[in-house]
């Protein structure tokens, strides 16, 4: 039987999918380097600090080796509730009146309170789905089932743990050098480039999207380095958050640990898949029901290296908080509320060009570096040749927007057109070639060209796409109340990162770095 042209190059491309080796085992994920750590000349003229050498362990760190590429996706299972809790439970079954807050949603709040969705009831008119965003400041009633749970005070909005409009005008230079502290001398090599200490506070806040004035405000917390003129020696100036780790070491990677758990802390009150501590001391809370996810991003953190005399001390008004008040202000001054009522995502299609067959090979996973936010979708281009190869495939906008960052493999599309990416809605597309890459300041319209897929911008086993949302600096869940929609294509998350799928209507595409027939996908 004789087959036509066109279904020639459909199976030509099919076959090639099916070979292809697309793995995206950390695709976002920059190994440090060799840290050396520099005076920075502008603000002294002593002439040398030690260098930190890397460990053997540190020098024979590359990109690792792929997991084995599976032959067939994984099936999407569905959700289900955890049960109510019966330990400590209230036994009056007392009710609770809980006034919403930005970004709540009725099912995680069941999960956070220990109830079933329909437990929970407005105490006036109707409420939304259970999937679906409550509008803040709408009082609930909740049944009370839970006891001898953590602290409940709220002690830093949401927009001061993310890099929210708030923060967009705030000068981390201009800060640090009226602050005088070691840090205003401070210099590191960064993948090879001298950074001055304030460069590598705001270079970690934009990737990680965490607030730089948080950022230097733990880092005081801990070293004192924002006012403290005097230099430190030994694991001081190594690790200056106190994370002793051989991968951990100098100013830079210090802060993409911290930035790294404070979004461990946050995104998993957002997603309800935190709801216990366990302590440095093997000491187990159970998290208070009532807190927003700023101030667990801080219970979270400091859970991680202290006894609950400790963690106590730190989480409470007089603890870090007043480090932070000492050089801030009262950090509910900068509040900002990160999701308005009826928001919606705008428009976007599938980013690539139309009658184009790309293959879905992850599923809802972390936006940036860790497993955090399962914020971000992942698609590689037909290829013949496994691994990182060139491809001619065109990476398009899947919204208009101006274009704020472009490099490094790259590219921020800022959607409001403000210029800012701690404003509105924002795309982020990871791994674009350099050879054709849009350049910063372009405004793209909708299927305006961006750029090819390729391996550049961090660790990745083959050529495809990252792709990210984020609304006014929080990264928004792939799986959610505000759920990724490309083309009518709605995210679906797996048990695991990188599993899933899209669904549209009755069609549903698995994600799989097999690159099987069910992971294909086009416009």
């Amino acid at each position: 039987m004789e087959l036509s042209l066109d279904k020639l190059k459909s199976v030509w491309v099919l076959l090639a999918l099916m070979v292809a080796s697309l793995a995206c085992a950390r695709a976002d994920v920059v190994f440090a380097p060799k840290v050396s750590v520099i005076r920075n000349p502008a603000q002294s003229s002593a002439t040398s600090l030690p260098v930190v050498s890397p460990t053997a362990t540190e020098a024979n760190i590359g990109i690792g080796s792929a997991t084995a590429t599976p032959s067939r996706p994984t099936p999407v299972a569905s959700p289900t509730l955890p049960p109510t809790p019966t330990l400590s439970a209230n036994s009056t079954l007392e009710n609770v009146l809980y006034e919403s807050q930005p970004g709540d949603i009725v099912r995680m709040l069941a999960i956070r309170f220990g109830v079933l969705p329909s437990d929970i009831r407005p105490a006036s008119g109707v409420l939304s789905p259970e999937g679906g965003l409550v509008d803040p400041g709408t009082v609930l009633i909740i049944p009370d089932r839970l006891e001898n749970t953590g602290p409940d005070v709220q002690l830093i909005p949401d927009s001061e743990v993310v890099y929210s409009p708030h923060a967009a005008e705030f000068d981390v230079a201009s800060f640090v050098a009226t602050q005088g502290g070691y840090l205003n001398s401070y210099g590191e090599l960064v993948n090879g480039i001298p950074r001055s200490g304030a460069e590598i506070v705001e270079m970690v806040a934009l990737s990680h999207s965490i607030n730089p004035r948080l950022l230097l405000a733990i880092l005081e917390y801990y070293s004192g380095w924002v006012t403290n003129p005097e230099t430190p020696f030994g694991e001081a100036l190594n690790y200056p958050i106190g994370t002793i780790d051989l991968l951990y070491q100098g100013l830079n990677r210090q802060l993409t640990w911290l930035a790294n758990e404070l979004g461990q802390g946050y995104y998993g009150w957002r997603a309800a898949t935190l709801l216990n501590l366990v302590l440095f001391d093997g000491t187990s809370v159970r998290l208070a029901p009532s807190l927003n996810a700023g101030t667990v991003a801080l219970q979270y953190l400091f859970s991680l290296r202290e006894s609950f005399a400790g963690w106590i001390e730190s989480v409470e008004p007089e603890g870090f908080v007043s480090t932070y008040k000492s050089l801030f202000g009262d950090p509910d001054g900068y509040f900002h509320p990160l999701y308005e009522p009826d928001l919606e995502q705008p428009p976007m299609t599938l980013p690539f060009l139309p009658g184009r067959s790309w293959s879905f090979t992850g599923g809802p996973h972390g936006a940036w570096e860790k497993e955090a936010a399962w914020a971000a979708l992942d698609f590689a281009p037909p290829s013949s040749e496994p691994g990182c190869v060139p491809s001619e495939e065109w990476v398009v906008a899947a919204s208009p927007g101006l274009v704020v960052r472009s490099a490094n493999g790259l590219v921020v599309v800022d959607l409001d057109g403000d210029g800012l990416e701690q404003t509105g809605w924002v795309i982020m597309y990871l791994h674009i070639g350099t050879t054709d890459r849009v350049a910063p300041g372009i405004f793209l319209e909708q299927g305006d060209l961006i750029g090819h897929p390729s391996c550049e911008g961090g660790f990745a086993t083959g050529t495809h796409l990252h792709v990210v949302r984020k609304y006014n600096g929080e990264w928004i869940l792939a799986d959610g109340p505000l759920a990724f929609n490309l083309s009518g294509w709605l995210a679906q998350a797996g048990i695991l990162p990188y599993q899933g799928a899209l669904n549209k209507g009755d069609q549903t595409v698995l994600a799989c770095t097999c690159s099987s027939v069910e992971t294909l996908i086009s416009r």
